[in-house]
């Protein structure tokens, strides 16, 4: 079974100066993600997956190691590029939502397709598209501070796939919600993976760890585990395994 990782991280470091002393934040940290996957970056407060997950979206440099999205290091990219690249195949869920409060739906989500210089024609039927997948589109002209908790988080990740990304990275995008919003988003998540993005999480929740496909343990800085333990093998192979038998029959 040989299938190529949308990500994959080789031996990444990342170092802080803090007051002349020297923070190791990740020490050669290697992981890969298959596409489709629902990937949770678990481990305990300070342990370095939030770092981790800000370099998977070139939000912060790391201070060596590779970083290979579809094959391509895209650490080799220019500023420009990286920025380029970040607004096409990347999206963001925060804690926080980061809603404009004074502004519809369709325009907080207008914004990130303005960045891309898509076609103002275009913009509400995309904008329509993504709160489909998230069951809001009759919320798309509503005012973001009208909405509940849990309608904010799920604007949040219609935002996230309106430009149609390949990955969408979450940094405790559940950690504001009570459970029963908490238990809605992750089955949006859920969903999302479905359709075949790429969906990665840091949390500090283990149900929520639970619900996905496989859980990145990290600690003090270093990778622990990726998941792939007592015969898991991502979806991406498996249908490989399964189309190359049919084949070989």
């Amino acid at each position: 079974m040989q299938a190529n990782a949308i990500i994959e991280t080789i031996d990444l470091a990342k170092d802080y100066i803090d007051g002349g002393n020297v923070i190791h934040a990740l020490k050669g940290a290697s992981i890969k993600v298959y596409q489709g996957e629902m990937v949770a970056i678990m481990g305990p407060s300070g342990s370095g997956k939030s770092t981790l997950l800000y370099v998977l979206g070139l939000l912060q440099p790391p201070t060596s190691g590779a970083y290979l999205f579809k094959g391509q290091d895209i650490l080799q990219y220019s500023r420009e590029d990286q920025a380029n690249f970040r607004n096409k195949e990347l999206g963001f869920v925060f804690q926080s939502c980061d809603l404009l409060p004074n502004s519809t739906v369709f325009e907080n989500m207008e914004l990130p397709l303005v960045y891309a210089e898509s076609d103002r024609r275009q913009r509400r039927k995309k904008i329509l598209d993504a709160l489909e997948r998230v069951g809001l589109s009759h919320r798309v002209d509503h005012w973001s501070n009208r909405l509940s908790g849990g309608e904010r988080q799920r604007a949040a990740i219609a935002r996230a796939l309106v430009n149609n990304p390949s990955l969408i990275l979450g940094d405790e995008p559940t950690g504001q919600l009570d459970q029963k919003n908490t238990e809605i988003v992750v089955e949006q998540l859920r969903a999302i993976a479905g359709q075949g993005f790429t969906v990665v999480l840091v949390t500090h929740e283990e149900d929520i760890g639970q619900a996905c496909d496989r859980i990145i343990r990290i600690r003090d800085g270093a990778v622990v585990s990726e998941g792939l333990e007592n015969g898991y093998v991502p979806a991406v192979l498996r249908s490989e395994s399964s189309e190359n038998r049919s084949a070989a029959r």
